[in-house]
């Protein structure tokens, strides 16, 4: 708002009458009006319809507040970020025949001043030492898709579905979840050396009975194998009793930081449309005290598809002398 008031200054079009300070609104003289709102003003999303729309850090909000916008839009919509990671832009937006992605970098700034393309540019030497700075470089160097600092999982590849020929099941995992959190059910196959990961379900609200519900419209029989959280047994015994093998994941000791171990130590994919699954690894990193130092522990959010893959790896994978998995 603030750099749009600096333009209209410099380029004389500002008119004082045009400024509405309680609303946000800017109406100029052909009666086209321009209104700033945050995309968390519940009111706004479900509220006016616009010709054009225009969001600044796309990838600080939601994809459902990005599309209850979108589809209030007639004409045009832009948005902007900076590609720290992959995000719903990558995966829903791209995904239309309609779209088209523009690369900028700092050398499309005609305006910047030499002293802070310099500091950019020093980030390419240090790129060759560092980690860090070959991530930093990638994203506000070059406008390419990076990685957030102390993602937990930082290798995986996407795919487009599953062989059912060739990809051999090893589990169902679940973890439960009701209001505050979503159940997730993520079936986990084996694909050569890799492990193929594909989301079934992600949705707040599920009764036992409408997970139930849900494994029989996606074919699962009793003959599938489902590892669930251990912290409910009489969830397990219910949906036991509704008709499916589930039994209750051993954890031991260690068991979150026991069963990544398991997961990074061999390729994963994920398919296209698991896409709840797809944000929580892109989101899933380990946790920091104040200043920044890793906690050895991951954060407690972006982990209920993660949490129902882990219980599949602590129960079913195992590792021998080589270093590989084997299906137990």
């Amino acid at each position: 708002m603030k750099d749009f008031g600096k333009v209209m200054q410099w380029t004389n079009r500002w008119r004082d009458e045009g400024w509405n300070k309680t609303l946000l609104t800017y109406t100029f003289a052909n009666g086209s009006t321009i209104e700033f709102f945050s995309a968390d003003q519940e009111a706004k999303l479900r509220g006016a319809r616009r010709q054009v729309l225009y969001i600044n850090e796309a990838n600080n909000i939601e994809f459902e507040a990005y599309h209850q916008l979108a589809i209030r839009t007639s004409e045009a919509i832009y948005i902007d970020f900076n590609p720290v990671s992959e995000f719903w832009a990558h995966t829903e937006v791209l995904a239309e025949q309609d779209s088209e992605l523009i690369v900028l970098t700092y050398r499309d700034n005609e305006a910047l001043p030499a002293t802070i393309r310099d500091d950019i540019e020093a980030a390419q030497v240090k790129a060759a030492t560092s980690t860090y700075w070959a991530n930093w470089w990638k994203v506000y160097g070059l406008g390419e898709v990076g990685s957030l600092q102390g993602v937990v999982f930082d290798d995986w590849q996407q795919v487009d579905n599953i062989d059912f020929a060739g990809d051999k099941l090893v589990a169902i995992g679940l973890d439960w979840g009701y209001t505050n959190d979503p159940t997730a059910v993520v079936a986990v196959y084996k694909r050569g050396s890799a492990i193929l990961l594909h989301e079934l379900i992600y949705q707040n609200g599920l009764t036992n009975q409408d997970i139930a519900d849900h494994l029989r419209k996606l074919g699962i029989g009793r003959s599938w194998p489902i590892i669930a959280d251990s912290a409910e047994p009489k969830s397990i015994e219910e949906v036991h009793r509704l008709g499916f093998n589930i039994h209750p994941a051993t954890k031991g000791a260690d068991s979150i930081r026991n069963s990544i171990d398991i997961l990074k130590r061999q390729p994963i994919l994920v398919t296209r449309e698991s896409t709840n699954l797809i944000k929580e690894l892109r989101n899933y990193t380990w946790d920091t005290d104040k200043t920044g130092a890793s906690l050895g522990v991951p954060i407690d959010r972006y982990n209920h598809a993660i949490d129902a893959v882990r219980y599949v790896a602590l129960n079913k994978l195992s590792a021998n002398a080589g270093g590989r998995y084997v299906i137990m």
